[in-house]
This record gives C-alpha cells, structure tokens and sequence, in this order.
C-alpha cells in the first residue's frame, strides 16, 4: 500500500504531498508533511526520521526525487509522478535556490568533497535558466532523462502521471482521479474539504507545517518555499528563440508525445496526437 510521490524537485512535490496527505487523513490540519513524508534518499536525512519510517502506522507517503531506473520498484506499490514544463520548473528552483541560507549551502557542501560545491549563483533568474539548460539542470540533476524514465513506465498500473498544470486547472478533479488511483472511496462533502486544504493560498498561509526544517533554510523562511504556484513567468523574459529552442529540445530529448504532455499536460491517452 506505500505510496511513492516522485518528481524532479520544483515541480509540485509539496502539492502532491499535501493532496495524498489530505486523502490518507481525511482532510486533517496541521500535519507535519516533512516528518510523515521524508525524502527518503536525501543525504541529511536526520537518522531518527528515516527510522521512524519503519513504524509509522498509517498508509506511508514517501517523496523521491530519483528517476524511474534508479528505484527498486514494487508492484505492491503505488507510484505518483508530478512533471511540469522545464521553463516553470527552473524558474521555481531560481527561487528556491537564490534565496536559500548560507546554512543550506554549508549543509549540501559538506562531507562531498569528490563533487564541485553547490554554489548561489546569479540573482537573474534568466540567467538562471540559460545555465540550466546548457547543463542539463545545472545546479542539481538531469532534467531530460528523469522525465524520460518516468513516460517509459507511464503504462503500468501502479504508475500515474500527473501534471502541474492539469493541478491548476482543475484541483477537485485531479483530486478525484489520484483518490481513484489509490483506491480511495472519498465523499463529496470531504472532497470538498480536502481540495480547500490542497489550495494555494492555504498551503501558503500554512507552509511552516509543509516545508523541510520549517522553512529555516530559506531567506523569508516558508513563505518562500511555497512562492507563488504560477505557471509561464519565463514569458516576459524568453525571447522568440529561446522558446523555440526550449521546444525543439524537449522534442529531441523527450519525443512529440512526452514533449508536447511535459508542456500542457493532460490525462496520459487523452493528449491531442498522442499515444493511446
């Protein structure tokens, strides 16, 4: 019955969490979503959170931000991949990157000295996108083929794909399917309930009981974790080439299908010229 919520970071974690959270609970306040729902692979991890996973009694919902070929995967089961245009996604990761602690740094930086240091970086976030396209996620982990190992599984039936957007535009809906795929059976009335807590400005007004540490690693703490849910802020900065550019790799990397759900999203077999 483990539940595994995978993404490539920025890209909806939290939201997915605070959704399986608000269905495992049905609809409770105030839970601590970092402690019931560690990144299991995360080097600092503290040791008393990944053994107390072990023990936990209810329905376990784990986060991962590994590719689909890096996990022992288990048909016992159940696998929730969120994906989100690379655009949104490395303008979201400026954010939570730029306004990170110097303690943050400190903290990835140490006991890794095989590996380059995790530096700040520019303040533009243009900038910011420009590096990360040339390296392929530059400053953290492949973009391209995280996603590619997740679409090669998307048929399987403990696997559901998920996309930012299709969150955007229809919450409650969304809500549904992922309670239908975890074979849930959720009222109305709680759906209700449940999609007023999985919204944006109450994961705002909550976000110190969602966000790693309290949002103790961040400048302006939580509030800046969660920032601001929106989607297409490139625009007033991508040039007509670089959008261009942006879509002709995605395409190269990911092929028309995976490119074109990557970029609007949609239920996997409902996209316009996509696979069955």
């Amino acid at each position: 019955g483990d539940i595994i919520i995978a993404t490539y970071m920025k890209s909806g974690t939290t939201w997915m969490q605070q959704i399986v959270s608000q269905l495992i609970f049905d609809g409770a306040e105030n839970l601590d979503i970092p402690t019931l729902s560690p990144w299991v692979e995360l080097r600092t991890l503290p040791t008393e959170t990944r053994t107390a996973i072990q023990h936990q009694p209810h329905r376990r919902f784990l986060k991962t931000h590994l590719p689909a070929d890096a996990l022992r995967m288990s048909n016992k089961a159940k696998y929730i991949y969120v994906g989100r245009d690379g655009r949104d996604t490395a303008w979201s990761l400026h954010n939570h990157h730029f306004n990170a602690t110097d303690a943050y740094f400190d903290r990835y930086n140490s006991g890794v000295e095989h590996l380059p240091p995790l530096t700040r970086g520019t303040a533009d976030p243009h900038e910011f996108y420009q590096q990360w396209m040339a390296g392929d996620g530059f400053p953290m982990w492949p973009f391209w083929d995280h996603h590619r190992t997740w679409w090669a599984i998307r048929h399987q039936p403990n696997v559901k794909l998920v996309h930012y957007n299709d969150l955007t535009s229809d919450l409650p809906g969304t809500i549904r399917s992922i309670a239908q795929f975890l074979n849930m059976d959720i009222p109305d009335d709680r759906l209700d309930l449940i999609t007023s807590h999985c919204s944006f400005a109450y994961m705002k007004a909550n976000a110190a009981t969602m966000v790693p540490r309290n949002g103790a690693s961040w400048t302006g703490g939580a509030q800046t974790f969660i920032n601001k849910g929106q989607n297409g802020r490139w625009r007033d900065s991508l040039g007509p080439a670089e959008i261009a550019g942006y879509q002709a790799k995605a395409r190269a990397e990911l092929g028309p299908d995976c490119a074109q759900w990557l970029e609007h999203g949609g239920a996997i077999g409902q996209i316009p010229g996509g696979l069955p």
